[in-house]
């Protein structure tokens, strides 16, 4: 059991009452949820086929071709179709699809033309296609899934990096503070947009999606990690002067041991409270970045690539980036409720008395 100290509970029983960040929170976590179900709710492989008395899985399982349910092609099952042709043999068999049965980069057209087509219900394109025929539901959805795992990633690398430098930095002072500052004013001072621009201009075409998408994180990384070593370094510099600290030292405690045991947990209301707004910083600028094309390469849906096609095509289709901007505020909308109420419940001086 994780045993959480009184001050901590007192802080956590101060964010439940704050009831607009609460429930932002309870919201994103049930988003979390869905996503991490995503292929069950939206996916063009069917969910459960029931053919010649047997049950197929093809949304987590293997490729299907068509000739495993009796059509004469090899390539992977059209579900849809499939279906259609088990009600019209009225044989028993039957398929159950997703709730939007398309996936984030299927071309679907009706008129064998590839262009926006408004929302449609009969077609199950609940919030219509973009330009090249794609369901912007499921792109919207793929797309919010990459954009939150992506800030996720990019809080975990910038927090390990910017805590354990301001840390050291605070810690040690002396020769070793005075490096690490003028280095990171230098590298502070390196253009992030045109290092992007550079980089991305001179990577193969025949890197995978993953690769690239590590690329990019990797680079926003480097040039992000610098403002949290000045919070981290100030905390650290605080800390270090209680008297705590002296008696760890007299009692024969590491540096390590001092660090990790003891400064930290005490600058934690620090870290936690600049998590959100960390999140948010991430999900703008990979917004952004997709927005001007040197983002997540394609075809990875994201929100900053819709919001890009619904600028170009606001008075044809004007479904695109209504969708994508909505989408986009609510999200950010969500993730700063829950930063004002963490920075409120851990604010220090709530329960700091003055004598």
């Amino acid at each position: 059991m994780l045993q959480l100290n009184p001050e901590t509970l007192k802080k956590l029983r101060r964010f439940r009452q704050i009831k607009r960040g609460y429930y932002s929170l309870l919201v994103l976590a049930f988003l979390m949820v869905l996503f991490a179900v995503g292929e069950l709710l939206i996916n063009n492989r069917a969910l459960i086929v029931s053919y010649e008395g047997e049950l197929y899985f093809p949304t987590y399982s293997e490729f299907h071709p068509g000739t495993d349910f009796g059509l004469s092609y090899s390539y992977e099952t059209n579900y849809r179709d499939l279906q259609q042709v088990f009600e019209a043999q009225g044989s028993g068999n039957w398929v159950l699809l997703p709730l939007v049965p398309y996936s984030a980069n299927e071309n679907h057209t009706v008129t064998g033309i590839f262009r926006p087509e408004a929302p449609s219900r009969e077609l199950k394109h609940y919030l219509g296609t973009d330009t090249t025929s794609r369901d912007i539901l499921a792109r919207l959805f793929y797309g919010t899934r990459t954009a939150l795992l992506f800030a996720l990633a990019f809080l975990t690398a910038v927090y390990a990096i910017g805590v354990a430098v301001g840390a050291a930095m605070g810690f040690f002072g002396g020769w070793f503070d005075l490096l690490f500052q003028r280095v990171i004013e230098i590298w502070s001072n390196i253009p992030f947009l045109y290092m992007v621009i550079i980089i991305f201009s001179v990577i193969p075409a025949t890197f995978s999606v993953f690769v690239r998408i590590s690329i990019l994180l990797t680079v926003m990384v480097l040039f992000s990690w610098t403002s949290m070593t000045y919070y981290m370094r100030t905390e650290t510099y605080k800390q270090k002067a209680r008297d705590y600290v002296a008696s760890a030292r007299v009692i024969g405690a590491s540096n390590t041991r001092i660090i990790f045991r003891h400064i930290l947990p005490n600058v934690l209301a620090t870290l936690v409270t600049f998590i959100p707004f960390t999140i948010i910083a991430a999900i703008t600028a990979i917004t952004a970045l997709d927005f001007l094309g040197f983002g997540l390469p394609a075809p990875t849906p994201s929100l900053g690539e819709l919001l890009k096609q619904g600028t170009n095509n606001l008075r044809t289709a004007p479904w695109i980036v209504t969708s994508a901007f909505t989408t986009l505020v609510v999200v950010l909308t969500l993730v700063t409720f829950v930063g004002e109420a963490v920075r409120e419940a851990f604010d220090p001086k709530k329960f700091t008395v003055y004598k």
